[in-house]
């Protein structure tokens, strides 16, 4: 009987995704007993026309981190979605957007002029722009061309499974990747995390008011704050709210506040905007020029609140101002 396949790929990320995956340490040779690792660019010297000759779903699943930004992204999300059984968003960026999201809030053209203009460290006085198209003397060069926005991967495609995290957890990896070894049944979109929110779990959770109230944001570096004590209660921005659990805590338990990266419950349809709310709820006053200044002292709040998930929002991108 042939051995499944499985798939890896990668594209707009940091790596992270797929240093989970040699994060599932000996648990690996239980995937390799069970299925063959046909394609996965970071360690096999796999082809693109080695796998655009396989045959229609003839990859059992296949795992994509990352975001789209590249035509190559979408063009092999695309190839990998006709070749695959079942895909799976593998970590923030494939599921929500992820950091490099938060490049919607820019154009393309401010990207490539801060990252080969703009930048200190960059030495490039002719001004020269990565181009999808060029030629150096007889030599035609060809590169991806570099899209206008970020997309999350079931945004150009249709996305089985989901594995939220940035990283996303081991557990949450293998439970994935064995759940279709397995022929388990599961729902379409299923994620791969707790369904409630993390502070449902938090260990933490015990010191957290019933209503919090704060009369003023304190960031990390201001003060000495409580290992012990929910970052709630002690007047700090911790997105547990409105945050997906099943992470283990790493962020927690490592004395820093919930940042996002599991991606919103279910029940929520832009995390963003809900600990936007949330926040607006607690705020301990009434009188304009208090709760601005309050405000004011979140020095990116699309950065904060958007952190992970600004392509899957409902804001998506920068859009225009009023007087504009």
């Amino acid at each position: 009987m042939e051995r499944p396949k499985i798939a890896l790929y990668w594209c707009s990320s940091c790596g992270g995704c797929e240093e989970s995956v040699l994060d599932l340490s000996e648990n690996i040779l239980k995937i390799t007993e069970s299925a063959d690792i046909v394609f996965w660019p970071v360690a096999l010297d796999t082809k693109y026309e080695e796998v655009n000759r396989m045959k229609d779903g003839e990859i059992a699943a296949c795992l994509i981190n990352g975001s789209i930004r590249m035509d190559e992204h979408e063009y092999m999300a695309q190839l990998l979605r006709k070749k695959s059984r079942i895909v799976i968003a593998h970590g923030s960026c494939a599921y929500i957007g992820g950091i490099y999201g938060l490049a919607n809030f820019y154009k393309r053209e401010e990207c490539l002029n801060r990252a080969y203009k703009e930048v200190p460290s960059v030495k490039n006085p002719e001004g020269i722009l990565p181009q999808a198209q060029s030629r150096d003397g007889e030599v035609e060069i060809e590169l991806s061309g570099f899209h206008d926005l970020v997309k999350p991967l079931n945004h150009v495609i249709e996305v089985d499974y989901y594995i939220p995290g940035c990283p996303p957890n081991p557990e949450n990896v293998f439970e994935a990747i064995m759940s279709v070894l397995q022929n388990r049944t599961l729902p379409k979109g299923n994620v791969f995390a707790d369904q409630k929110a993390l502070c449902a779990t938090c260990s933490r959770r015990d010191t957290k008011p019933e209503k919090a109230v704060i009369k003023e944001i304190k960031r990390l570096h201001e003060w000495q704050w409580d290992p012990e004590k929910c970052f709630l209660a002690q007047d700090m921005i911790c997105l547990g709210p409105a945050t997906r659990g099943g992470c283990g805590e790493r962020c927690i338990k490592a004395n820093m506040p919930c940042r996002g990266c599991y991606g919103p419950t279910e029940n929520i349809i832009d995390q963003g905007g809900k600990f936007l709310s949330a926040l607006a709820s607690i705020i301990d006053s009434k009188d304009k020029r208090e709760i601005e200044k309050i405000a004011d002292s979140i020095l990116d709040m699309g950065g904060l609140f958007y952190r992970y998930c600004l392509p899957s929002s409902l804001l998506e991108k920068k859009v225009k101002s009023l007087s504009s």
